[in-house]
């Protein structure tokens, strides 16, 4: 039997991954055909899970092997290169052909290194002038003569690109563009190469398309099919709320746990976790477990909108000014700010605001639109028929109560 355990983390497994099985048939489904993915969908949805769920189910019943590449710290494609030569480490199979091309020169290091060490010694031998050429080499490596199937998945491409386009000063810059444009096209051209070997699906906390947007590189996403990964239904959520209360030994009645996905609105995964887990602390201290509509209206604004609620939100916020940039930032700000104030971003709202912005097309310019389009991307705002509104209870009640206001009624409907 799989019991269900609580997590609060960066990506669960075994008995923490619950439901996505229409999702992981859809991946898995897509990659066996040779499909390149582009996941996409807002933060905290379990896309990192569910790709490390996808690679765990394709190697024991496929027997393919597989790679998890995460880029949150390459700073320059020669980063992803040592990346992902690095993970190869973790795969017997891919090991033992990678090992052959390494040579001599890294033999001794290979043998007696840490990870780490590894790395640099690595990083050494791959730079600037040769990323392209060794990144090509160790491709056509890992996709060996044929026989097994390769899936590599890369995580935080998205905050690679962002960084070679604008560096630590948030400016798109002529040369990011164009070493950007290298590393996609780079991209693409191997997966076009080794489409019969190799099968890539790209992740990240934050969006890829927008990123590419801004500089004018959209057309180089088009070797990957787009798969957004959505929020739980009110169902399903309360599926997960009733497994985690039987695993600890709570009682949360159906009118409860109706109220906390009333409460959430977007039953995204990581927040339904954590407010289980707000709501099991505060029982805990006063030692019941049974709640109460009291107990979780209690949880919810005490804990998931205070202090613990607040670290969330500033990494929800830093995430949007790295991709916005300095400029752009305060214009999203204010846009959510007046959505909450008011319930709706209106298109008189924006037409007010319209000129914080240069109004230019594609490339090297951020746009209202654009701003809009990151906001709809990170889960803050939907499009609806008069405007935008806020689609998760959580975030309009963060902006809510960082501008002094009460949280929604919850009978409140805000759709």
């Amino acid at each position: 039997m799989n019991i269900l355990k609580k997590t609060v983390g960066n990506w669960v497994d075994g008995q923490r991954f619950f439901d996505r099985d229409d999702d992981l048939l859809f991946l898995r489904e897509s990659v066996q055909d040779g499909t390149n993915v582009l996941l996409t969908g807002q933060r905290r949805m379990g896309k990192t899970s569910l790709v490390r769920e996808l690679l765990r189910d394709l190697k024991v019943n496929d027997g393919a092997s597989t790679l998890f590449v995460d880029l949150e710290d390459a700073r320059d494609p020669a980063d992803a290169i040592v990346k992902i030569v690095s993970e190869a480490r973790n795969s017997a199979s891919l090991w033992e052909r990678v090992t052959q091309w390494l040579g001599e020169s890294l033999a001794g290091v290979v043998a007696e290194a840490s990870y780490a060490e590894f790395k640099v010694a690595l990083r050494a031998q791959i730079h600037t002038g040769n990323w392209k050429d060794k990144g090509d080499a160790v491709l056509e490596t890992i996709a060996g003569k044929g026989g097994d199937q390769v899936v590599i998945a890369i995580d935080e491409l998205s905050l690679l690109i962002n960084h070679v386009l604008k560096g630590d000063d948030y400016k798109i810059s002529r040369e990011g563009v164009e070493e950007a444009r290298e590393l996609m096209a780079w991209l693409r051209r191997n997966c076009q190469m080794h489409r019969d070997r190799i099968t890539m699906v790209v992740l990240g906390s934050v969006g890829l398309p927008p990123i590419l947007k801004q500089a004018g590189l959209s057309a180089t996403m088009n070797t990957f099919s787009n798969y957004e990964l959505r929020p739980w239904d009110q169902r399903t959520a309360s599926d997960c709320l009733s497994e985690l209360a039987t695993t600890y030994g709570l009682d949360l009645s159906v009118g409860v746990r109706r109220a906390m996905c009333q409460r959430l609105r977007a039953c995204i995964p990581h927040h339904v976790q954590q407010y289980f887990d707000a709501v099991h602390r505060r029982l805990r201290l006063v030692g019941r477990s049974k709640a109460s509509l009291q107990d979780v209206e209690e949880a919810y604004r005490n804990d998931m909108l205070g202090t613990r609620g607040r670290i969330d939100r500033d990494h929800y916020e830093d995430r949007l000014k790295l991709i916005l940039g300095l400029e752009a930032y305060p214009l999203a700000l204010e846009i959510l700010a007046r959505t909450a104030r008011a319930g709706v971003w209106t298109p008189s709202d924006q037409l007010e605001y319209e000129h914080e912005l240069q109004t230019l097309e594609e490339g090297g310019a951020t746009t209202m639109s654009l701003v809009l389009d990151v906001l709809e991307h990170d889960g803050y705002l939907a499009r609806r028929a008069n405007g935008f509104r806020f689609e998760s209870g959580l975030l309009e009640d963060w902006q809510r109560v960082s501008l002094g206001l009460p949280p929604t009624d919850l009978n409140e409907c805000r759709h």
